[in-house]
């Protein structure tokens, strides 16, 4: 290992010096000592940057058989994660992602369900019929994605999901919380994180869509804790074959202390209790008729919006009470399915302390990856990391051994 970064060090530092001394050869850097300063500085980052940024992730499991498979069929659970080197803190990886990472462009069918209430339900498929491993739609993989607190299906982390399963020859389609996609809110009803019952009536409609297709899901922040807690509700029965979860909130009560730290209440707080009011306001005529609309309108932090909000609408008696409802973390020892989770040690929304370890070693079928840092569905990687990205390749790895060879993940 030491021969490796000795290795990247004087490479980084020759090609560095090359680049100046053709590029830059007038003022300060003409007379040597600017060129010295610059090489000193770019090689102390460069060491700092191979000896204590990329690393190794942490793979950590309940059971052996289960890791072993990961190491087999998904090597890069083993391989040293390289965050973009000018951009590899927490925050900067949280903010910057979006703008960075490319769209690819996806062309959806748009399908309205109905609801058990008698809301609806908006699910955007990627049908991939010109899969080449899997001409015949009846036995074409599937993969259900499940977005974020506010996503939908054209958030970039999506859309590179779906380029992923298209490139593998797989079905995509992605579940949008009620009220988030541009259809109308049929009934004062919106989503939490605690409440499964919107994505158990998709996976039925999925499943009954296409029985003989092999069906996992994958979701993303509060999608990955919705998807968490509906296995845990579930346990064996469930048609899915495995699960992946990007940047989950285990503990809500940490998630929601944390956010509230100044700079992070800055940044990211106030940003995402604006996006959810705008929800809201969008369907004032609806759900004014249950809701004093102008209050929640009034709240500050994504706290104060599930106190007098989503904490009300699903008849919670107190905010706390839902609170801890919505962690996963309570019902991770019922999950029954192979579920990876892959979290960042420096994410602000889920902090590291509230990653539950001990609780994953307890379970033969949960196996967490912990990389030192990523943010917040960050995870960028290489000098412009455009294309895709660290979670991108946990994603099409992980999908492609549970389709492929989850019959040797029976019995974990």
């Amino acid at each position: 290992a030491m021969i490796a970064l000795d290795l990247n060090f004087h490479v980084l530092t020759r090609d560095l010096s090359v680049y100046l001394e053709n590029q830059v050869r007038v003022g300060l850097f003409g007379s040597g000592v600017g060129l010295s300063l610059v090489l000193g500085f770019s090689a102390a980052y460069a060491c700092y940057y191979l000896i204590a940024v990329a690393k190794k992730p942490q793979l950590i499991g309940g059971g052996k058989k289960f890791c072993q498979f990961l190491k087999e069929q998904c090597p890069v659970v083993s391989e040293t994660y390289y965050p973009t080197f000018w951009c590899w803190e927490s925050r900067a990886q949280t903010l910057l992602r979006p703008f960075v990472t490319a769209k690819p462009f996806v062309s959806y069918r748009n399908e309205l369900i109905r609801a058990a209430d008698g809301g609806q339900i908006s699910l955007d498929w990627f049908d991939n019929d010109e899969s080449s491993p899997y001409p015949d739609p009846v036995s074409r993989p599937t993969v259900i994605l499940l977005p974020g607190l506010t996503g939908t299906s054209r958030e970039s982390y999506i859309l590179h999901m779906v380029q992923q399963s298209r490139e593998l020859g797989y079905r995509c389609v992605v579940f949008n919380n009620r009220g988030v996609s541009g259809e109308k809110l049929l009934t004062p009803r919106t989503y939490c994180a605690a409440n499964t019952e919107d994505l158990e009536a998709v996976i039925e409609h999925v499943h009954r869509t296409n029985e003989a297709a092999p069906l996992m899901a994958a979701g993303v922040s509060m999608g990955g804790m919705m998807l968490a807690n509906y296995l845990g509700h579930k346990g064996q029965d469930t048609c899915l074959r495995g699960v992946v979860v990007f940047s989950a909130g285990w503990d809500v009560f940490e998630c929601t202390a944390s956010l509230e730290k100044p700079l992070d209440r800055f940044l990211f707080n106030s940003y995402l209790t604006s996006c959810l009011q705008a929800s809201v306001d969008r369907h004032r005529p609806v759900l004014e008729k249950l809701f004093d609309i102008d209050y929640v309108m009034k709240a500050k932090t994504i706290r104060e919006f599930d106190e007098r909000f989503t904490s009300i609408m699903f008849g919670y008696p107190t905010n706390e009470d839902y609170y801890r409802d919505a962690s996963p973390v309570h019902r991770l020892k019922s999950v029954q399915i192979p579920m990876l989770c892959l979290n960042a040690a420096d994410d602000v929304f889920s902090p590291n302390h509230a990653i539950p370890v001990e609780e994953a070693k307890q379970n033969p079928n949960l196996a967490l990856l912990i990389t030192c840092h990523g943010g917040h569905i960050g995870f960028l990687e290489g000098l412009w990391p455009r294309q895709s990205t660290y979670m991108d390749r946990v994603f099409r790895q992980f999908t492609k051994a549970v389709i492929e060879q989850g019959s040797r993940l029976k019995d974990l």
